[in-house]
């Protein structure tokens, strides 16, 4: 009894002693208070409560809790700092109501959400109010305007949607504006032009619209401008010229048109001038040489025309020209070479014709020079890495010839070197030793001679190697080149190489080799079956001996294998019929013998994998078993049994010959089967519309829909329709087979296509397990979703970098992923949306020299479209499909709170081993989804960074 009474005595007091406390301190029973509304989920404010006994007359104990600061003699609470604490909810506006002489309010890089408490609005002291990364939302309150003091104002990186503040206007102390990152709609306030003080404003990416104001451009005291990545119309103000103490203007990614006024030139102190991705016409003003110190000019990505200004000779402090992408012409000027701070020189994709400057180089350190898929002859500059520290040569499709300037074989400094496509001739005098940090190299589609480098194995970080099309190389491949640890690709096509294939003794990483139209010889070393990480291995057209080697069915992910115009002997390894990820086997022409091994996957190759192989035998070829027309005694029933089978089949072609004219022909039907892939008949694919014999029951497709077939042969496919016309049906035919080609485990096979001078049908493998869209609400284990994403990564990667040119899949998303039987992903439709620009006239269809380059102008927004897409897609996979077409709106998430939502979503605990891998699949998912397409990794990169991540086990639950 008396413990009760103790307690309630206790009880008593406290409750007595605390109203007390915070009378004397009502700061400290704010930010209790404050505590109690927010989520905590780090216990960042652990220190913040009163412990027991008397307080002190004026004592406040909040200036001893974290992120609180006070007066000298902390008797007033004068700034508050809780940025990066990992807080979340939304906050209650009245706790603020007590800090009237708050000078700093820090809320930033958390998670708080909900309307933005205008309360805050009456802390008339305040002098700098910083809320970004945040996700407030709803249109920004009124009362800014009573903020008289505030100097810095930062809510970048929210939800914040309507008009932009007019009242910001209004606050003549205002050095610093920040409204970016959100959703914030229609024009930029004409209001905007009336700061006093203002020396930073920051409005890109909104979703701001209207015309620049022309008063923007009596913002005398701004330095610092960015107001792209938004929808504007019409041109730049020329009034902008006025703004005379700019040194950074980003205007990029604005829909902006028109020419670029000269009167820009007026901006003496500008260091940066960013116009990129635009849709500006005209030529560069010569008057920009006034604008002595720009360092950094991007104006890539437009409509530019004529020449690079001969008056840029004067930029001497320019270090960074980016003019790519757009359509200039002229010669490089001289002068350029002679610009000494010059370190990065993009100038790819226009129309450049004649020599680089022969000092290029010469008189500074160039770091990154990107030429590619202009028009230039002659040779590289003697001294384009005299400067030490170029680590990116890239000159690929132009017409330079020549041999390789010594300068290139010393240029240790180099990680990428990209040369294909051009004319240079001689010994290729690459001094691997000299190149420890080169990963990529392609010297493929020249005119080299020498032989395959020798001391290649010394290039310990090199990934990528191809010296394909150099029909003089010759040489041999030197034992130690599989040996390379970080090795993924060694193409050497059509080099006239011979000798033997070298032992394949470490080849962790290899996963592609290409040696096909060689004078190879001997047998593929049993050690191939070391490189477990191999995809595709083509070595077509050589004179290799010998058996198939058993290993090459155990390699997991290998999808494609083209041993065709050979001289293996043998039979097939039984173990080929059990190989699910295999999608092309080509062993025609060889000396193969015995039957083909039984498994679904080797019948859907076709006859054509098997041809050119007289003791082989087995589906899809003839049977094994004996034939009535090898009997001796059977010539006269064979004899009639092929009268008879001749007159059905005039009869049959007839009948059908008769009723495909009475349904309206519209010209000869042809079929074209991809080799290694079933042979189909034109016919087979018309019947096949009317298999049940009533000519409504299976009607073609309409143009780009798509429907299941049965063919008379009994395979299954799903058949699309593209119309076309005579004129543009070349160009089509080029592409279709480009997509034909393209073979890889996670695409779908396209089988062949049959048409006509006005259609086609085009006939794609049949999987039954449905698409990601589907399934996408469905649970999950971490396993399988793993195995989706580096699925849909991998055929991505497929089209954007192991084919020539490009092939964007141009419709990514989860519907056209779909699965086989072993629930791997294919994508589906790649390349079909270019096909149907095609058709309908909305690109040219024309076939020219540029269009062969690494980045097409035509597909190049494509190709960043599917990086994003590709975003968008492991969204949707993480969130079990709740975050669907969320690319955009998550860019304005902080990135904590989303990997809270998704690892709550998936019931994955903070301390679980899981979260490590759902962060770093969330940032790529983050890069991916980018608003600036440039700002996105390549799907080579993303693919990369998906690798970091350790498989997970089958039974890893989420």
């Amino acid at each position: 009894m008396e413990i009760f009474h103790c307690l309630y005595l206790i009880f008593v007091f406290s409750s007595m002693f605390i109203p007390l406390v915070f009378a004397n301190d009502p700061y400290s029973q704010a930010l209790v208070g404050l505590k109690s509304h927010v989520i905590d989920d780090f216990n960042s404010l652990d220190d913040w409560f009163v412990p027991s006994g008397e307080n002190p007359p004026g004592k406040i104990y909040a200036c001893s809790w974290s992120g609180v600061k006070c007066n000298k003699n902390n008797s007033i609470v004068v700034g508050l700092n809780l940025s990066t604490k990992g807080l979340a909810g939304e906050l209650p506006g009245k706790y603020f109501r007590v800090f009237n002489e708050l000078l700093d309010l820090n809320l930033s890089q958390n998670s708080f959400s909900g309307q933005f408490p205008v309360e805050i609005f009456n802390l008339s002291n305040l002098r700098s109010l910083d809320i970004s990364r945040n996700n407030f939302s709803g249109h920004f309150p009124g009362g800014l305007h009573s903020l008289q003091n505030l100097v810095v104002l930062d809510a970048f990186s929210n939800s914040f949607s309507g008009p932009l503040p007019v009242e910001a206007s209004q606050l003549q102390n205002l050095e610093v504006l920040n409204l970016a990152g959100s959703y914030f709609s229609g024009p930029i306030p004409f209001q905007y032009g009336s700061f006093k003080s203002l020396e930073f404003i920051h409005l890109a990416g909104n979703f701001l619209n209207g015309k620049i104001p022309p008063e923007l451009g009596n913002l005398k005291t701004v330095t610092h401008m960015e107001i792209g990545y938004n929808s504007y119309q019409g041109s730049i103000p020329w009034q902008l010229g006025n703004m005379s103490e700019i040194q950074y203007l980003d205007i990029a990614g604005a829909n902006l048109s028109g020419s670029i006024p000269k009167q820009l030139s007026n901006l003496t102190k500008l260091e940066s001038l960013f116009l990129f991705k635009n849709h500006l016409t005209g030529k560069i003003p010569w008057e920009f040489s006034n604008m002595k110190a720009l360092s950094s000019l991007d104006l890539s990505d437009n409509q530019l025309s004529g020449p690079i200004p001969e008056s840029f000779v004067e930029l001497k402090n320019l270090s960074l020209l980016s003019l790519m992408y757009n359509q200039m012409s002229g010669t490089v000027p001289e002068g350029l070479a002679q610009l000494p701070a010059l370190e990065i020189l993009f100038i790819w994709n226009n129309f450049f014709s004649g020599s680089l400057p022969e000092n290029l180089g010469r008189n500074s350190k160039l770091r990154w020079v990107d030429v590619s898929t202009n028009n230039f002859v002659g040779s590289i500059p003697p001294d384009i890495c005299s400067g030490g520290v170029l680590f990116k040569l890239i000159l690929f499709s132009n017409n330079f010839t020549g041999s390789l300037s010594p300068s290139i074989s010393n240029c240790s400094s180099l990680v990428r070197l990209r040369l294909e496509d051009n004319s240079f001739s001689g010994e290729i005098p690459l001094k691997f030793s000299h190149f420890p940090d080169i990963s990529y190299i392609d010297l493929s589609r020249n005119k080299f001679t020498g032989g395959f480098p020798t001391d290649i194995s010394q290039a310990s970080k090199l990934e990528y190697f191809n010296v394909s099309n150099n029909p003089e190389l010759g040489g041999m491949i030197t034992p130690k080149t599989w040996s390379l640890p970080q090795l993924q690709n060694v193409s050497a096509s059509a080099c006239n190489i011979t000798g033997t294939l070298p032992p394949f003794k470490s080849c962790k990483a290899l996963t592609v080799i290409e040696l096909k139209m060689n004078k190879l010889s001997g047998t593929i070393p049993g050690s191939i079956s070391n490189c477990q990480a191999l995809e595709r291995i083509d070595l077509a057209n050589n004179k290799l001996t010998g058996a198939i080697p058993e290993g090459l069915a155990n390699i997991p992910d290998l999808g494609v294998l083209d041993l065709s115009h050979n001289n293996f002997s043998g039979p097939i390894p039984r173990n080929f019929g059990n190989c699910s990820s295999l999608v092309l086997l080509n062993v025609s022409f060889n000396d193969i013998s015995g039957s083909i091994p039984s498994g679904k996957a080797l019948k859907l190759m076709g006859s054509n994998a098997y041809v050119g192989n007289p003791r082989l035998c087995g589906a899809p070829l003839q049977s094994c078993a004996a034939s009535i027309f090898g009997s001796k005694g059977s010539g006269k029933l064979t004899l009639v049994l092929l009268l008879c089978i001749g007159v059905v089949m005039f009869i049959a072609a007839a009948l059908f010959g008769v009723f495909w004219f009475r349904r309206g022909s519209k010209g000869q039907w042809k079929m074209v089967s991809f080799l290694g892939l079933p042979r189909f008949k034109a016919t087979d694919v018309l019947k096949s519309f009317n298999s049940t014999g009533a000519e409504e029951a299976m009607q073609p497709p309409q143009s780009g829909s798509i429907c299941k077939v049965v063919l008379p042969t009994g395979i299954t496919v799903s058949v699309k329709t593209i119309k076309w016309g005579a004129k543009g049906m070349k160009v089509m035919e080029e592409f279709i087979m480009r997509l034909g080609n393209a073979r890889h485990k996670n695409l779908i096979r396209l089988l062949g296509f049959c048409h006509n001078n006005h259609q086609a049908y085009l006939l794609y493998d049949y999987l039954p397990n449905g698409n990601l869209s589907e399934k996408i609400r469905l649970k999950k284990d971490w396993s399988t979703k793993y195995r989706i994403v580096m699925g849909i990564a991998r055929g991505l990667c497929f089209l954007h970098h192991d084919c020539y040119p490009a092939i964007p899949h141009g419709d990514l998303k989860s519907s056209n992923i779909v699965f086989d039987e072993n629930m791997e992903p294919h994508l589906a439709e790649f390349g079909f949306k270019h096909l149907t620009e095609l058709a309908n006239g909305s690109i040219p269809a024309t076939v020219s020299r540029r269009e062969s380059g690494e980045f097409n102008n035509a597909i190049k927004e494509e190709l960043y479209m599917d990086i994003y897409g590709f975003g968008e897609i492991i969204l949707e996979i993480l969130s079990n499909g709740r975050l669907t077409n969320a690319g955009t709106s998550i860019q304005s998430k902080p990135r904590d709170g989303l990997l809270r939502e998704i690892c709550s979503e998936n019931e994955v605990g903070l301390s679980s081993s899981l979260q490590e891998d759902i962060k770093l699949i969330l940032d790529v998912a983050l890069l991916c989804t980018r608003t600036t397409p440039c700002d996105r990794p390549s799907m080579d990169d993303a693919l990369k960074f998906l690798l970091r991540l350790s498989p997970p086990s089958k039974t890893a639950e989420l």
